[in-house]
């Protein structure tokens, strides 16, 4: 009798771990941020067609990187040397470190170590950190922010120039990228400048 009330008491207790475990990861869920969430399915379209920039080669001379050629037409030298470290860091859900980063570390990150400013830590929440501005009124430094197709702002990069930005990418990790790309420019939501990052 003793065995089958132990077993009863076990079988009891692994179906409430289980429940718990099922209510954790629905919290989880509920507090994780959305872009980082489904990859794939959020940037469905990201995978796909989402291509790093690629500066043309102009005859006779050597091929130069995207992060060369931005940095080479930059005012801010020291937001571009901050930068240069994480070029090509993969992309990691919750990260903050040249391990795997996502797109709020990395900006979060990159605030720091160039302007000494902490922001907030989702891409949604980065919103309050700064002034809203235009497509046309961005400046190299300012925060430029994205909505996934529920129009909840999902992505958040830093503006270079000439409309350009880096971010951290879900397929492709920290690279710049137009944002006259298909994706960028269907997804753009708006600008964002902080008055202490120049």
């Amino acid at each position: 009798m003793r065995v089958r009330n132990s077993k009863y008491i076990f079988f009891v207790l692994v179906l409430m771990l289980l429940a718990s475990c099922g209510t954790v990861q629905r919290m989880t869920k509920g507090d994780m941020e959305e872009e980082d969430f489904i990859i794939g399915k959020l940037y469905e379209d990201e995978l796909v067609k989402e291509q790093p920039y690629v500066p043309k080669v102009e005859r006779g001379k050597k091929p130069r990187t995207a992060y060369e050629e931005a940095s080479d037409k930059g005012k801010n030298k020291k937001l571009y040397a901050v930068i240069k470290p994480w070029m090509g860091v993969p992309y990691k859900y919750g990260g903050t470190t040249k391990q795997g980063i996502d797109c709020s570390g990395f900006v979060g990150n990159i605030y720091r170590e160039a302007y000494g400013i902490t922001l907030h830590r989702t891409a949604n929440d980065m919103q309050q950190d700064v002034k809203k501005v235009s497509k046309s009124q961005l400046r190299e430094g300012d925060l430029v922010f994205f909505v996934n197709s529920h129009g909840k702002v999902s992505h958040v990069g830093i503006y270079l120039h000439d409309g350009l930005f880096v971010h951290s990418s879900t397929s492709r990790g920290v690279i710049i990228s137009p944002l006259s790309d298909s994706y960028w420019s269907q997804h753009f939501h708006c600008g964002g400048r902080h008055p202490k990052a120049r």
